[in-house]
Parts: C-alpha cells; sequence; structure tokens
C-alpha cells in the first residue's frame, strides 16, 4: 500500500489529526482540508488515490463537494456522517459517492474500507491478460485502465458504477440479484441496503444509455434483477 495518497477532508481538526496519524502508519501520503471550497480545490489540483469526505463541513457540504469533485474526478470518495438515517446515506451515494461510514467510527473500520477500496482499484494480475477488454456492440471496456467508451467517447464512471458494469458484462445475460451484486461488488461486510444498488443502476443508465427508461445494455428483470444484455 506504499506511496497511496489520500485526501482527509473534515472540520473536526483532532478526527483529521488521528485518521492522518492512522494512515500514515500504514505509509500513505495524506493531504488535509477542513472547509469544502479547500476540499474541492485539493482535489483539482492533486491527483489522489481515494478521498474520505465529512458531510457537514463550513462554506460547502460534503455533497456539494462529491458533486463538483465528480465533475473532474472519478476518484472512489468515502463518505463520513454522523447522521444514521438511511436516506442520508443514500443521498450521499446519489451525489457520487462510492461508500459511507457513520461517526463514531473505528479507525480499524476505515483503514479497511479504504484498502478493500484501492485493491479493487489494482490491476487483477495474470486475470488481466483474459479480460484486459471487453467489449459489446459499441460499449468498450478497459479494465486494466477502468475506463469505459462507448462508440470511441470516453464515458466517467465512479470506481462502483465501473465494477457493476464490469461485472455485468464480464456475464453477459446473467440475471444478478440486488442482494448479489452488493455483495459482490460493496463487500459481504457493507453495512448499507440494497438500494444503494438501485441508486447506482440509476446513475450508470443515466451515463451510458441514451434513454435511460428504455436501457439497451444494462436491463432489469423485474421481480429478479438485473442484467447485460448481450448484442
Amino acid at each position: 500500500m506504499a506511496e497511496k495518497k489520500v485526501l482527509v477532508v473534515d472540520d473536526e481538526k483532532l478526527i483529521v489529526k488521528g485518521i492522518r496519524f492512522s494512515l500514515e502508519q500504514d505509509n500513505m501520503v495524506v493531504d488535509c482540508a477542513y472547509d469544502g471550497e479547500e476540499a474541492v480545490e485539493l482535489a483539482r489540483n492533486n491527483q489522489y488515490d481515494i478521498i474520505l469526505l465529512d458531510v457537514m463541513l463550513p462554506k460547502l457540504t460534503g455533497y456539494e463537494v462529491c458533486q463538483q469533485i465528480r465533475e473532474f474526478s472519478d476518484v472512489p470518495i468515502i463518505m463520513l456522517t454522523a447522521k444514521g438515517e438511511d436516506m442520508d446515506k443514500i443521498l450521499g451515494l446519489e451525489y457520487g459517492a462510492d461508500d459511507y461510514i457513520t461517526k463514531p467510527f473505528n479507525i480499524l473500520e476505515v483503514k479497511a474500507r479504504i484498502k478493500a477500496i484501492m485493491r479493487r482499484m489494482e490491476p487483477k494480475g495474470n486475470a488481466k491478460e483474459t479480460t484486459n477488454v471487453i467489449e459489446s456492440g459499441d460499449m468498450r471496456l478497459d479494465c486494466e485502465g477502468r475506463r469505459a467508451f462507448i462508440a470511441g467517447k470516453e464515458i466517467g464512471l465512479t470506481a462502483k458504477e465501473f465494477e457493476v458494469l464490469e461485472l455485468l458484462m464480464l456475464n453477459p445475460n446473467k440475471v444478478y440479484s440486488r442482494e448479489s451484486l452488493l455483495k459482490l461488488v460493496w463487500g459481504a461486510d457493507y453495512p448499507g441496503d440494497v438500494r444503494t444498488v438501485d441508486v447506482h443502476i440509476r446513475r450508470l443508465r443515466e451515463k451510458i444509455e441514451a434513454h435511460p427508461s428504455e436501457p439497451k445494455y444494462v436491463h432489469t428483470k423485474w421481480g429478479v434483477g438485473y442484467y447485460f444484455c448481450n448484442e
């Protein structure tokens, strides 16, 4: 995990100090921001492997920060929220976050989530030799570079959106239940529920489908789940 670069955004300086110290013990390079505007500026001018982003921030909320960062970057974002309501968690995902952790949290949980996301972002060793590029019709997925293209035009996907699409494209016409997708993409220990899957499918369709309500690629099998239609 050497030399991974993390941006920690929280207006509570003691929390930032604790997270920074712990991540630096794992050889991560950590930048810190204490308000929303500073966070956007740092994200715009630096390349980060992951961002830890608190919801309640001065100047811009975490949701606004997440939304603005998504306009120019697909860096994985984990939201930190003191609110436990499901809708608050889903709202964070609506703006393009990849995961969330509810305060108060254990730093070991934070580090585990970070490392899990980073592992998923790394090339998959020998497996990439056979699945380096997946193509279907005018859709092309570069699994090593984690980039998606439609008719040669790149489509900006978040880490989770890419992983959902990659899984479905690797298994065309196979229907995955929402529970299966949640377990396979987010992990068995993910505390969220299946609405997380629905949110990401909707966001994915908005990006890859010419008519999201009449999808060409990612279809719904009513009462069962989702599948990728192989042309």
